[in-house]
């Protein structure tokens, strides 16, 4: 028997989760598509439903407004809510969710529309609130954050007694032939990567410079490439759920031409999150920016290359050093004639509906507010690899200086 499910939001990410859910029709019975433009939602329902067995409503919701979201809740009546919209509204959508106790998820945490901070503190908040109402929410359930902590989970139930190390490895190998565009939500992107840099060390974050630190890695099917220290929310959940750690690090792969361009916006105040007086009329600079770039879904049917995500682990098994890399590899044209995206967006919505599918069927259901690495990793990575995103590893990484 499928079971029910909302899902919120009609961007690159969404359609992935909704063609995954689809492709899941055992688990994933009947799904409703909700967004602030409805006929966003249609034209993915009328691109899917011919070719499966879930059931597809669709509906519109400003998912900025609790009561609007509890009454399509309701009346749905779903046993989860996935939320693929801005990270800026996962607040509302957890607050709706516990006024009707139904499940939630996510994937991306929390921030603030006016300060460019990433971290759980907001969403940890609510833990006590959710096992009261007995019900589960999951947050950071992407790539990264969502598989680098499955992957770490793993990592730490198979093949280390303690892990001291961690560096989570992001390579984007793929070409799209403009000369600046950015892979997802342009405001979202560029805040990241403007804003300073920071890892955890010893239980404490040390802040650098944005782009401050840089490595040069060779990633199995992209090749060589410059990456970035980048400030990163699932450091903060790992730095406390798995045993052992003393420094944890993301980076990021850049190309020269990307970095240039983005330097150059940010020196003429294009990247500015502050509003200006534009002609009588308040504007946000990046704002205005993102209207002028591609939009990230324009970008799928012309990205050629790979990506290459994953972790290096440094630790002990038996009392001796080990090192363990665990990593996927993906395909942007693959994704692109699978689901009609390219390989960002699926990345982040296989594992979203991976997610979900765990807590409908039981296996990731406990009342409270989680982040993936604290539930079992087994039946996660064995989706994995059944749902698009092998994974690979090596016992012998090359390390990083």
């Amino acid at each position: 028997m499928g079971h029910r499910a909302l899902i919120i939001g009609a961007g690159g990410v969404a359609s992935v989760v909704i063609a995954k859910c689809c492709q899941n029709s055992e688990v994933f019975g009947e799904i409703m598509i909700a967004s602030r433009t409805k006929s966003k939602c249609d034209a993915i329902k009328e691109r899917l439903q011919p070719n499966t067995k879930t059931v597809i409503s669709t509906a519109a919701v400003d998912a900025d407004n609790v009561p609007e979201l509890v009454k399509l809740i309701k009346s749905y009546n779903p046993e989860i809510v996935i939320n693929v919209a801005l990270p800026y509204q996962d607040l509302h959508i957890m607050d709706a969710c516990l006024e009707c106790k139904v499940d939630y998820l996510d994937t991306a945490n929390y921030e603030p529309e006016d300060t460019a901070k990433f971290e759980y503190s907001w969403q940890w908040a609510y833990r006590d609130r959710f096992k009261e109402a007995g019900i589960t929410a999951v947050l950071g359930c992407g790539f990264d954050p969502g598989v680098t902590g499955v992957f770490s989970a793993y990592a730490q139930k198979h093949e280390f007694d303690e892990i001291n190390y961690i560096d989570i490895l992001d390579c984007n190998g793929g070409d799209h032939g403009y000369p600046f565009a950015t892979n997802f939500n342009p405001e979202i992107n560029i805040r990241e990567v403007s804003a300073k840099g920071s890892y955890i060390e010893d239980g404490k974050w040390v802040e650098t410079e944005p782009m401050e630190i840089k490595r040069v890695y060779n990633f199995k099917g992209v090749g060589e490439k410059d990456m970035y220290l980048l400030h990163h929310e699932e450091l903060e959940s790992l730095a406390l759920n798995i045993k052992g750690i003393k420094r944890i690090r993301f980076f990021m792969t850049f190309g020269q031409s990307y970095l240039t361009h983005l330097k150059c916006l940010e020196d003429v105040g294009m990247t500015s999150i502050k509003p200006i007086m534009f002609e009588g009329k308040e504007i946000v600079p990046l704002q205005f920016l993102k209207a002028v770039l591609p939009d990230p879904a324009s970008l799928g049917p012309r990205t050629k290359g790979k990506t290459n995500i994953g972790c290096i682990f440094q630790g002990k098994k038996d009392g001796k050093p080990k090192n363990y890399y665990l990593y996927n590899i993906c395909d942007h044209q693959e994704c692109y004639k699978e689901v009609g995206s390219q390989a960002i967006s699926y990345t982040t919505g296989v594992p979203a509906m991976i997610g979900a599918a765990m807590v409908l069927t039981g296996k990731w259901k406990k009342p409270g507010v989680f982040n993936v690495e604290e539930f079992d990793p087994d039946p996660f990575m064995e989706n994995l690899n059944k749902w698009g995103l092998p994974w690979e590893e090596d016992f012998d990484p090359v390390l990083v200086p």
